[in-house]
């Protein structure tokens, strides 16, 4: 450890600040263009590249339960779909929470310390997912306790963006988060075309275990998977573990702490202390939720999903400014402050449309291909009614399918910030907005006669262009709800609302796989896009009253 003093470009003495390695960098001026051009560009662009793929890996990890649970319905696995929806909702669910204490890290434990550690964390999710899956003996609580762990990669989020934030010279900062953001959310795209591939080979030796024999086709990227196929379904978890090995050992050596940013973060150990301490808060928080919400016998079922999230979020909140010490507070108390702008609220709702219907799908739809277009809708003649258990021969893969929307949800994403750029953020999410009204009610028009119909796969390719329009217009309302935010909130207060909304809208992830679940197992899907149809349409009510019409508070053409 080394105590250094270093000198302000006028001359006068800064604090003392204790370094705790050679990762810690005590002297980052990058708004002096001299000390960028020398010094600080290439140390910036080598933590960003170091960030983007464990961003990435984070995306892959949270989300990779919408592709594992379709090849459980394949292989068999004893549980119904409803419960595998489950699995999906959890993950998501516990990927919002999270995020809400990761916005502090940075300050808190340096940004090399929060990289390593929250990529590290991950390998246990992804270790333990691969070996659960060698077995359809194992019981539906271990799948839902890994994939409460693999929240944590919806986290990371919030702490990436946070840590490369303090990078760049402002007028870097927005391709520098772009391409953090933009790169890190392919991971979703990755995770769907990656684990079909890795199940089809054996990869990890006597480790990864013996195959599994399909009871259904699946598919993969090049198309259909016949039933009795060899498949290694537990590489779909082991694969994370192989690829974050190498990235957190080079988070380790290569990323760095700015102590301008952390100048107290006390050390490793007590960075790792500080992370672990709010992380342990949030997953309380989220495990009470999960055990009031959950039904028997995996929880109580006390709770309805739209009582049980607001009561998640606002307890995670109050428990960590209670909770808080140190430089903490300071910052609880900025984020508080907020809460008392009316535009925090409408922007809120406005970015759940965008980015919370964007993850909110990816999770959703993998499974809802599955069961809509692999059964036989057909009369039971014993019952007279409306059996859904009759394997479809002409179904179409999920495996092959599912990676396209998000895909172009993701890559799109930079047109919609271009657009808003040149007309205007809240005219762009007005456009969006309609557009989503439109395709979501005729997803589930889609979806009821697909759900009443023998052969459901006549209704596939409409079901899957509708969704694709909705990934392209979440997309593009992802670049136009933070353009506006940039319009509407001084810079003190642009940053908050931002982690904020990011923290409420990946409760998408959570509420879509719940929703549309439910509504299966009602027999009645297409009511689920009918809600959110009628949700995009109030939302484009809030958004052409708070910004577009004429006597507008704030006009943001």
């Amino acid at each position: 450890m080394a105590t250094t003093t270093h000198h302000r470009p006028d001359k006068s003495p800064a604090p003392a600040v204790q370094t705790h390695s050679s990762a810690d960098i005590t002297d980052w001026r990058p708004e002096d263009e001299a000390f960028w051009a020398s010094t600080g560009k290439g140390i910036a662009n080598r933590n960003l590249w170091i960030s983007i793929p464990n961003l990435l890996v984070a995306f892959a990890v949270w989300l990779m339960w919408g592709m594992i649970t379709v090849q459980m319905l394949n292989l068999g696995f004893p549980f119904k779909p409803a419960e595998l929806f489950t699995l999906t909702a959890i993950a998501g669910l516990m990927g919002a929470t999270f995020r809400i204490p990761a916005s502090f890290f940075i300050r808190l434990a340096g940004g090399r310390n929060t990289v390593f550690l929250t990529s590290a964390l991950l390998i246990i999710p992804a270790v333990w997912t691969g070996i659960a899956l060698q077995d359809k003996t194992t019981p539906l609580w271990v799948f839902q306790a890994c994939a409460f762990l693999s929240g944590i990669g919806g986290g990371n989020f919030s702490a990436s963006m946070s840590n490369i934030n303090t990078f760049f010279p402002k007028k870097q900062q927005g391709l520098a988060l772009g391409l953090n953001a933009g790169l890190g959310n392919f991971g979703v795209t990755t995770m769907q075309v990656v684990i079909p591939l890795v199940m089809t080979v054996g990869m990890f030796g006597a480790f990864g275990g013996d195959a599994m024999t399909l009871t259904k086709d699946s598919g993969w990227l090049f198309g259909k998977i016949v039933a009795g196929t060899p498949t290694y379904i537990q590489n779909a978890g082991f694969i994370w573990a192989a690829v974050l090995i190498p990235l957190v050992v080079l988070a380790w050596f290569r990323m760095n702490n700015l102590m301008t940013i952390s100048p107290t973060y006390g050390g490793t150990l007590a960075a790792f202390g500080k992370i672990l301490y709010l992380w342990a808060i949030a997953g309380g928080v989220g495990l009470l939720g999960l055990y009031l919400y959950l039904p028997a016998p995996v929880g109580l079922g006390l709770l309805n999903m739209w009582v049980a999230l607001p009561l998640i979020i606002v307890l995670c909140v109050l428990l960590i400014k209670v909770a808080a010490f140190g430089e903490m507070k300071g910052n609880i108390a900025a984020q508080f402050a907020i809460f008392k702008n009316k535009h925090t609220w409408s922007m809120t709702a406005l970015y759940i449309v965008t980015f919370g219907s964007f993850i909110g799908f990816s999770m959703a739809l993998p499974l809802s291909i599955t069961v809509i277009f692999g059964f036989q809708h057909v009369i039971d003649p014993a019952t007279g009614l409306m059996g859904h258990t009759l394997k479809n021969p002409n179904a179409p893969s999920a495996l092959t399918y599912a990676w396209i929307g998000p895909f172009v949800g993701a890559l799109i994403r930079p047109v919609g910030g271009w657009i808003s750029d040149k007309v205007g953020g809240s005219i762009v999410t007005q456009w969006i907005s309609a557009v989503m009204v439109v395709a979501s009610a005729a997803v589930g028009y889609v979806m009821l006669l697909a759900y009443g119909s023998a052969t459901p796969e006549q209704y596939f390719m409409p079901f899957m262009l509708l969704f694709i329009l909705l990934f392209a217009a979440s997309g593009i309302g992802n670049g136009s709800t933070f353009r506006t935010v940039g319009i509407i909130f001084d810079r003190l207060q642009a940053g908050p609302v931002l982690g904020w909304t990011a923290a409420v809208a990946a409760y998408g992830a959570f509420i879509a796989p719940v929703v549309i679940g439910q509504q299966i197992k009602a027999g009645t899907p297409q009511y689920a896009m009918y809600g959110f149809a009628i949700f995009y349409a109030v939302c484009l009510v809030i958004n052409w009253w708070f910004y577009l019409r004429a006597d507008a508070e704030i006009k943001n053409p």
